[in-house]
């Protein structure tokens, strides 16, 4: 492991710039910030989900297993040319997936974030997610990201929306479903 910080602050991102993993520097707005930042974001949201008490076991784990990836994905896009992510994680999380949706009913309406407060804050994941996929999408454009990364990141918005299908039946009994005849 690398130095560990005895001081918080260090002044030295005052100028509006930030150390990448590699000890270069770049603006506090790029887009490698910017996706690291969004996949951040995203496992600090997975953090508000298993705080609720409706994500224990099963899917308690689940979801602490993913906080360990999002790191390590966010390593990777935090040092340029560092692989983290491989096909392993894909397959482990479409396992999972798949595991998670078989007693699901099939999905014949669309369905609203809400359903519990733990089901709530797994969509709020999902779309930031979403987002965090969009953001190493932007990167791509411009540097290279392995594709194993965003494929992680597609697949897990897909897993954290049938754990919210799943908490919302665990916490209220069904889900929140849209009505286009209000």
């Amino acid at each position: 492991m690398g130095n560990r910080l005895s001081k918080i602050y260090t002044r030295t991102g005052d100028d509006g710039t930030t150390g990448l993993g590699d000890g270069s520097r770049v603006a506090k707005d790029d887009a490698r910030v910017e996706a690291y930042g969004t996949v951040d974001e995203a496992n600090s949201a997975i953090g508000l989900v298993l705080a609720e008490d409706a994500a224990d076991g099963d899917i308690g784990t689940v979801l602490t297993e993913v906080q360990h990836d999002l790191f390590e994905l966010g390593g990777e896009l935090c040092i340029p040319g560092h692989a983290a992510v491989n096909e392993d994680y894909i397959e482990r999380l479409e396992q999972t997936l798949d595991r998670l949706n078989a007693d699901l009913p099939p999905l014949k309406d669309f369905i609203l974030p809400g359903g519990g407060r733990a089901a709530a804050a797994c969509h709020l994941a999902r779309t930031i997610v979403r987002r965090a996929e969009r953001r190493v999408q932007t990167l791509a454009h411009a540097s290279d990201v392995r594709p194993e990364v965003l494929r992680y990141l597609n697949r897990l918005s897909d897993l954290l929306f049938v754990i919210a299908r799943n908490l919302a039946r665990r916490e209220s009994g069904s889900e929140v479903l849209w009505n286009r005849n209000r």
